[in-house]
């Protein structure tokens, strides 16, 4: 098959690659997506930029081809990101090539890459050994508790909060790279601080950045939505938010509990 043929299994008028745009956490991050063609992820969580996640799976395959990647990338302005981020549409690691796509940014651009992920399919070996030459993992943990899970992400069946910690730890013991933690904090989960501070002793990530969802809801999927960080030209719905007194509180009691580093978007210009 041609590197043509590939590309055309995925539809023209979309890119695999999209930005730089600021990331209140990195800086200039170029994104890719390994899904594309509509959201897919293994959550549905209550807050997600994407709105209502349109294919709910966990079955890995590959979504775009990696020749299309390479296509959309070297078309990009690459050279103007400080770091390259595989997020898009969905749940990166369901993506069969995964692997095999860092592979080639890092050799093509030799810049950082960093990965983010909801820590679903860390169960897998396969996926723990396609991360190793990622700079960055960042793993999803929202909830300290099966029902704060359910509530907040709202995985597929089968995926609970011991699978998702007992992957990340996994991750810890096999990966070099910078381990962080992604914590979204509303009102919905706001009770769970304390017990999460228990979870984050017991992963020990090389950092916790502290979120809260400023980002308006889609009322439906677009594209655009996977890097729109400013105003939105579809219907959206503004989500409850943790104020800057509750997020300096959640803080304070993180960084006096665990000791790790922390990064709150209220501390950035984000």
């Amino acid at each position: 098959m041609t590197i043509q043929s590939e590309i055309a299994e995925v539809q023209e008028d979309k890119s695999s690659v999209y930005g730089p745009v600021h990331s209140w956490r990195v800086g200039s991050s170029l994104g890719i997506d390994l899904l594309l063609q509509t959201s897919t992820c293994s959550f549905n969580c209550i807050y997600c930029q994407l709105g209502d996640i349109q294919l709910k799976t966990d079955e890995r395959r590959i979504y775009v081809p990696t020749a299309q990647v390479e296509h959309d990338l070297r078309r990009s302005r690459w050279e103007e990101a400080d770091i390259i981020t595989l997020s898009g549409s969905g749940e990166p690691t369901l993506a069969l090539n995964l692997g095999e796509v860092i592979h080639w940014i890092k050799e093509y651009t030799h810049k950082p890459v960093m990965v983010l992920t909801n820590a679903t399919m860390l169960q897998d070996p396969k996926v723990i050994h396609e991360l190793q030459e990622a700079d960055q993992v960042a793993c999803k943990l929202d909830a300290a508790t099966e029902a704060g899970l359910k509530q907040m992400n709202r995985p597929v069946a089968g995926v609970t909060l011991a699978r998702i910690v007992s992957g990340i730890k996994h991750l810890k013991a096999n990966y070099s790279g910078k381990l962080a933690l992604q914590c979204m904090f509303m009102p919905t989960n706001r009770q769970e601080v304390q017990a999460m501070a228990d979870l984050i002793n017991d992963i020990q990530p090389d950092e916790v950045q502290l979120n809260t969802p400023k980002r308006a809801y889609p009322m439906e999927w677009h594209l655009d939505s996977r890097g729109n960080h400013g105003d939105k030209p579809y219907p959206t719905r503004q989500l409850r938010v943790v104020s800057p007194p509750e997020a300096d509180e959640i803080e304070q009691l993180l960084r006096e509990k665990t000791q790790v580093p922390i990064l709150s978007i209220y501390k950035k210009d984000a």
